[in-house]
Parts: C-alpha cells; sequence; structure tokens
C-alpha cells in the first residue's frame, strides 16, 4: 500500500485495514451516494475511484479520483451525511472500517488523530486553491494547472498517471468537452503535451495564459 498527498501514514492505514472488512466491487459501482448516512470509511487497497457531485439532470462534477493508499468516508467522525458519491473506475478492492472501530483507533492512537488533522488541513488547503483557480483563472490556465498538479516525473519524463478522458477534465475544470479538445490540440501544436498510448507527457511547462 503506497500513501499519497494528504493521506494518513500507511503505518496508521495498515492498521485500520487490519481491522475493516475487506470487500470487492466491480468497475462502475456506486459504493457511496451524496447525502447517505455515514457509518464508514473506505481504505483503498487496490483500484481507482472518483470522487463526484451530480444534479438530477445528470450533470457531473468530478472532485477528484484516488488510488491505492488512499481513503474516504472519513468525515463519519462529525455523525453527519455524505457530502460527495464515490463510484469505481475499475476493479477495486477495499477495507471498510466502521465508525466505532475508528473513532476507538483515533482514541488510542494520539499520533494518528495528530496526522489526521494535518491531512484535513492539507485538504483544507488544496480546496481553498482551487476555489481560487475556479474564480480567477480562465478555463485554459485552469486546465494547465490541473496537469501540472497531476503530473508526476517517471524516468526523467513528467506523466500524467491518472487516465483521465476529456469529459473528466472538463469536469474537473467546469467547462465543455469541447473546449477542452481545442484546448489540447493547442497544447499538442505547441509541443507542451504528447501521448504515450494512454499516458500523456508533459513536454514542457504550459504557459498560465493562452
Amino acid at each position: 500500500m503506497s500513501g499519497a498527498l494528504w493521506s494518513l501514514p500507511e503505518s496508521h492505514l495498515k492498521v485500520l485495514s487490519e481491522q475493516g472488512v475487506v470487500r470487492s466491487f466491480p468497475k462502475n459501482a456506486v459504493i457511496i451516494n451524496v447525502g447517505d448516512r455515514a457509518d464508514t470509511m473506505y481504505i483503498i487497497l487496490s483500484g481507482r475511484v472518483k470522487v463526484y457531485l451530480s444534479d438530477e439532470a445528470g450533470k457531473e462534477i468530478l472532485l477528484r479520483t484516488m488510488g491505492p493508499g488512499e481513503y474516504f468516508g472519513e468525515l463519519v467522525l462529525d455523525d453527519g451525511v455524505r457530502s460527495a458519491s464515490v463510484m469505481t473506475l475499475e476493479q477495486c478492492k477495499f477495507a471498510i472500517v466502521t465508525i466505532e472501530q475508528f473513532r476507538e483507533f483515533l482514541g488510542g492512537n494520539p499520533q494518528a488523530a495528530f496526522d489526521l488533522i494535518k491531512s484535513y488541513a492539507g485538504r483544507i488547503r488544496e480546496l481553498t486553491r482551487q476555489i481560487g483557480d475556479l474564480a480567477l483563472l480562465d478555463v485554459y490556465g485552469r486546465v494547465a494547472r490541473l496537469l501540472l498538479d497531476l503530473a508526476a516525473e517517471e524516468n526523467g519524463k513528467l506523466m500524467v498517471p491518472d487516465k483521465l478522458t476529456q469529459q473528466d477534465i472538463a469536469s474537473r475544470v467546469g467547462c465543455s468537452r469541447e473546449m477542452i479538445s481545442r484546448i489540447f490540440k493547442d497544447l499538442r501544436t505547441g509541443g507542451y503535451i504528447q501521448m504515450e498510448g494512454e499516458r500523456m507527457v508533459i513536454a514542457k511547462k504550459p504557459p498560465r495564459a493562452w
């Protein structure tokens, strides 16, 4: 299990996973719905999921994607309801931990409670920046920022690890798929991005404005 940005340390997740019930889900399974009662958290052992919001007309906003070493549903601590929906993007395996197990774990591990607060702080900081991007950057700027945020260096290349469709990216930055298609065409023409199979390579840093 590999940790992720703003995630609890691997040692804590390992202990929690061993206390939980392991279950597998197929691709496109809705794990939680917004508004559901929050009584369990999920630790991703394998596979990828998307966290999203949608309206009655089916319009969807993709908040983020998550993979092994990450978790969702930890807001069970406030006894509220789910604030977003989660769907599997491929076959997944989760360790499912009840709210009672989670509270008992935090009560017996002060350092884990502190680390959880740190992870919350990191996520709040990131959400604040995303809100700022939506308000202050144009669509091109939001796309460029998203690609750079997602990219990681692999074998000397800056690769976007997630296999995001143009619709996924449009949902993340709040625009149409057609707009993303035009922006990607301009980025390819300018030599900023290249495709290696289904993976995107950032050949050079895109400018903040087009």
